[in-house]
C-alpha cells in the first residue's frame, strides 16, 4: 500500500467516526429549535413509575409507611400540608388500603386512601405541588336475590363475610319489630331478600338498601317493603302500615337470653329469692346496646347492683333501664335526647353480674313491665294519597318473588347473579314475564 493510500483510508475512517456524533449534534440542535418555536417536541422516554400498594397496619402512621418504604421526609411535611382542611392523618385507620405511584427516585406522583365505604381520599402532585380531594366511590348497583334458612340463630345462616353479618343485622333491624331474633327464631324459619348490590369494576364491594323481605317466622309470613314518599324512606307491610313501633323487641341483635322477667328468681350471687323485673341478654363485652325508643337520658352512672346503668325517659311515664355496662357511648349524658335505635351503651359485668350480660328493664311508672308482653303502637302507615304507588311497586316485588330464583345465602356464587334494575320499574303486567328471563 503506498503512501497516498494510507492516507486516504485515515480520512475516512476519520469522517465516518465523526458522523454519528455530528448527526446526534444536528438531531438535538433542531429538535430544541422545533421545540422552542411551539412545535412537537421530541419524544422523550419516560420516567419508570412504580407503585405500593397494601393496608393500614395496626400501631401504622403515615411516617412509619414512609420509613418503611424510604420515601422522602420532606414530601410527608407537604402532604399532611395538603390534607389540613380536607382529612385529618390522624384518622387514618387500621384495615384501610391504600396506595402511592411514585418515580425511579422514590418521589410521590399520587397517594390514595380509603376513607370508608363510600369515600376516596387521592392527593396527587399538580404543577410541583401536593392537592388533596375527597370524592365518593362511584358504584354499580345491581339487584341481587337471595334467601336462606335458619337452624339455630339467624346471623349462621349467612356467609361468613363481614359484609354478609351486616345484611344479616340490616335484616333484623327492620324487622325488629315484629321479631325479637333472640326469643322468637325457630328451626326452619327461612327469609328472601331482595338488596341492592354495589359493584366497582365489576367486582362486588358491600350490600346497599334492602328492597323487601319476606320472613317466614313459626310458619307466619312477615314483609317488608321499602317506599319513599314526602322526601322520607321507610319500610312498610303488605297493608302499608308502618314496621316502626314506639318500642323496639329488644336492645341488642343475636344476643341469647339467660333469664327472663320474673316474679321470683334465684339471684346468681346473692343465693335468695327475689324478683327479676327485667330480661338478661348474654352477650360478650364491648357488644353494642341501642335504646329501645325514643327519649331524654334521665339517669346516667352507677348505681348499686346494676353497675353502670343507663335510663331513658319515654313518652306515656314509660321507663327503659340498661344495666351491667361496660362504659357509655361518647357524648351520653343526663338530659341528652337519644332516638329509637341510637348507641347509648356497651354491654359488660359491672355490678352484681356473673358475667358479661345485659340487664334490660322497662317500667311505667314505678310499675315493672315485661318487655316482651308490652303492647307495640304502630307508626305512621303509607299517605292515604301515595297508597296506589305503594301497591304499585309492593306487587313489583310480590312478582319478584314470584319468579325470581333466590340463591343461597351461603352459595358462593351469589352475588355473580343479579336482576336488570328496570324490572323493578317495569309494568306490572309484564314483570312477572321478565323475571326469569332478566337473570345476568
Amino acid at each position: 500500500m503506498n503512501r497516498k493510500t494510507l492516507i486516504l483510508l485515515v480520512i475516512l475512517f476519520v469522517l465516518i467516526g465523526f458522523f454519528p456524533v455530528r448527526q446526534s449534534l444536528i438531531n438535538h440542535f433542531t429538535g430544541e429549535m422545533i421545540y422552542s418555536s411551539g412545535g412537537t417536541a421530541p419524544v422523550s422516554e419516560a420516567k419508570p413509575v412504580k407503585s405500593i400498594s397494601d393496608k393500614i397496619k395496626k400501631g401504622e402512621t403515615l411516617s412509619s409507611i414512609f420509613s418503611k418504604y424510604g420515601m422522602h421526609s420532606h414530601e410527608l411535611f407537604e402532604i399532611k400540608t395538603a390534607l389540613a382542611n380536607v382529612h385529618s392523618p390522624r384518622e387514618i385507620r387500621p384495615g384501610k388500603p391504600y396506595s402511592f405511584t411514585l418515580d425511579d427516585e422514590n418521589y410521590i406522583n399520587s397517594f390514595t386512601y380509603e376513607i370508608d365505604d363510600s369515600t376516596i381520599l387521592k392527593i396527587e402532585r399538580v404543577d410541583g405541588c401536593f392537592q388533596a380531594c375527597k370524592y365518593n366511590i362511584p358504584y354499580e348497583t345491581r339487584i341481587l336475590t337471595i334467601g336462606g334458612t335458619i337452624q339455630n340463630m339467624l346471623v349462621s345462616a349467612f356467609g361468613s363475610e363481614k359484609e354478609d353479618y351486616l345484611l344479616a343485622l340490616q335484616m333484623a333491624d327492620i324487622l325488629a319489630w315484629d321479631i325479637d331474633f333472640n326469643t322468637d327464631i325457630r328451626t326452619g324459619d327461612s327469609f328472601r331478600i331482595i338488596v341492592e348490590g354495589l359493584y366497582v369494576d365489576g367486582k362486588f364491594k358491600k350490600y346497599g338498601r334492602i328492597l323487601s323481605i319476606e320472613f317466614v317466622n313459626n310458619n307466619q309470613i312477615y314483609n317488608a317493603y321499602l317506599f319513599e314518599h314526602d322526601g322520607k324512606t321507610d319500610y312498610y307491610n303488605a297493608d302499608g302500615q308502618s314496621l316502626r313501633r314506639a318500642f323496639l323487641k329488644a336492645p341488642l341483635s343475636f344476643r341469647r337470653i339467660s333469664s327472663y322477667f320474673s316474679k321470683s328468681r334465684l339471684h346468681p350471687i346473692l343465693k335468695v329469692r327475689r324478683p327479676h323485673h327485667g330480661i338478661d341478654y348474654v352477650a360478650a363485652t364491648g357488644t353494642p346496646v341501642s335504646a329501645v325508643a325514643e327519649g331524654t337520658i334521665s339517669f346516667v352512672g352507677y348505681k348499686s347492683g346494676y353497675g353502670k346503668i343507663i335510663i331513658l325517659s319515654h313518652h306515656n311515664g314509660y321507663k327503659t333501664y340498661y344495666g351491667h355496662l361496660s362504659r357509655f357511648n361518647k357524648g351520653i349524658h343526663k338530659g341528652k335526647k337519644v332516638q329509637q335505635g341510637d348507641l347509648i351503651g356497651y354491654v359488660g359485668a359491672t355490678g352484681l353480674a356473673t358475667g358479661p350480660h345485659l340487664h334490660y328493664e322497662m317500667r311505667q311508672g314505678n310499675t315493672p313491665i315485661n318487655p316482651l308482653k308490652i303492647k307495640n303502637v304502630p307508626g305512621k302507615p303509607v299517605p292515604s294519597a301515595q297508597m296506589a304507588e305503594f301497591r304499585r311497586q309492593s306487587q313489583s316485588m310480590n312478582n319478584i318473588f314470584n319468579v325470581a330464583l333466590f340463591y343461597d345465602t351461603k352459595n358462593t356464587q351469589r352475588k355473580n347473579h343479579s336482576l336488570q334494575p328496570a324490572l323493578l320499574y317495569s309494568s306490572l303486567s309484564s314483570a312477572s314475564q321478565q323475571g326469569k328471563s332478566s337473570k345476568n
